[in-house]
């Protein structure tokens, strides 16, 4: 990778737990999964990278999450489960992640899931091939502006009112697991010595 990607992997790596602790930790979860959190840096900014799902699907219909899936049998890690889900999700090969760390894994309340979150480098310009059956759009949104977009506000979660932390950039909407992931990644980033 550029120079200035190892720079910031430098600044980054110190931050996360390592993955290998972090595959250690136990969650609440019927089922493994795993998420990749790509971070790249484009003028001087860290932006992240995110999946809109598809209306029609299933499960989160139209949520925005972190490109990941459940953990298959054979696959040597959750690392790789992450890494495996970005390609078939989004196009993003492994061999263009460079894995710096981990954030602490946290359960999905309403499918069971114990997810484990997987911080990557990418670099910037990439050209996204979307999953047809999963993915409706890739967001590239900078931290500093979902920062910005926290609130905790009420929504309604089949037909249940819950009052929750969110996200919000424009018209995209972050809740659930993937605002609690992103609230780990902000607050262990916000947590930098200056001068970093």
């Amino acid at each position: 990778m550029a120079q200035p990607t190892d720079t910031l992997r430098d600044q980054l790596r110190p931050m996360f737990l390592c993955p290998e602790d972090a595959m250690a930790l136990d969650v609440l979860g019927r089922t493994d999964a795993a998420v990749l959190v790509p971070l790249y840096l484009d003028d001087g900014e860290l932006h992240a990278v995110f999946t809109k799902r598809r209306e029609d699907m299933r499960r989160h219909p139209g949520e925005i999450s972190f490109p990941g899936g459940r953990h298959e049998h054979g696959e040597i890690d959750l690392v790789a489960t992450a890494l495996r889900e970005a390609q078939e999700e989004i196009g993003l090969p492994p061999d263009g992640v460079e894995i710096v760390g981990a954030l602490q894994p946290t359960p999905t309340i309403a499918t069971g899931y114990a997810v484990y979150p997987f911080v990557g480098l990418i670099e910037p310009g990439r050209v996204w091939t979307l999953s047809p059956r999963e993915v409706a759009e890739v967001l590239e949104l900078p931290l500093s502006q979902l920062r910005a977009g926290y609130r905790r506000q009420r929504l309604l979660r089949r037909g249940v009112p819950i009052r929750t932390d969110t996200y919000v950039v424009g018209d995209h909407l972050i809740w659930g697991a993937t605002a609690r992931i992103l609230a780990d990644l902000l607050d262990r980033i916000d947590a930098r010595p200056a001068g970093e």
